[in-house]
């Protein structure tokens, strides 16, 4: 199976292209916005594309053109205003699923926020309430589609070592989870077709990823 990483050069999308491209039965294919962060992708092994997710769907199409999966793990950050969480976060996110429909790919993972139901939103404080909702507007648009999605919701993300331990369930206590393990349970969720069409929360816990993803 070969994989679009769409926000291949963020702290998860980098594990994750590692560990696809350690595994027997997938390969990526790495999106980034600008040439000069190639080199990381290269050394893998990896294939690339440049395509900035301000840019229209067809560009983003013609990155998906030969793969059988694509996984949004881009994001606007944290210092970025309301305008690039809208742009990236929400339109980027429509966009990317809109140009894996054009480019006739089915398989979509989407990594999402902790909680985005609509009392998330109304809960949520000031400054963060627009990204809460741009990922829960993106997460109903992709669940408004014919592709075969899956849905993560991790919690608080850390720059720990991952411990290849989680705790996932539709439902979980609200906790962190380092971002390796985010990208452990992508991995294993691409190579398990029966978390199509199912969304689920993420955080450290103490079962192994794979069986963890295999008991959703």
């Amino acid at each position: 199976m070969k994989v679009l990483i769409v926000g291949a050069n963020g702290q998860i999308g980098k594990h994750l292209v590692s560990f696809i491209q350690d595994s027997d039965n997938l390969e990526a294919k790495a999106m980034i916005r600008n040439q000069e962060q190639a080199s990381f992708f290269v050394d893998l092994g990896a294939e690339t594309a440049v395509v900035n997710l301000e840019q229209d769907i067809d560009a983003i199409a013609k990155a998906a053109e030969g793969v059988d999966a694509i996984v949004f793990t881009a994001g606007s950050g944290p210092h970025t205003g309301k305008d690039k969480t809208i742009m990236v976060d929400l339109d980027g996110a429509v966009k990317t699923i809109e140009a894996a429909k054009a480019a006739g790919v089915k398989r979509f993972v989407m990594i999402s926020s902790f909680d985005t139901t609509r009392e998330a939103i109304q809960e949520a404080p000031s400054s963060f309430a627009p990204y809460v909702a741009a990922k829960h507007y993106a997460d109903e648009w992709l669940k408004g589609t014919d592709l075969d999605y899956t849905i993560i919701h991790p919690g608080l993300l850390t720059n720990d070592d991952g411990k290849g331990q989680v705790e996932a369930a539709e439902k979980v206590e609200r906790g962190e989870v380092p971002r390796e393990d985010v990208a452990r349970v992508i991995a294993a969720t691409l190579e398990n077709d029966a978390t199509i069409g199912k969304e689920f929360q993420l955080v450290t816990g103490t079962t192994p990823v794979k069986d963890a993803v295999d008991s959703l």
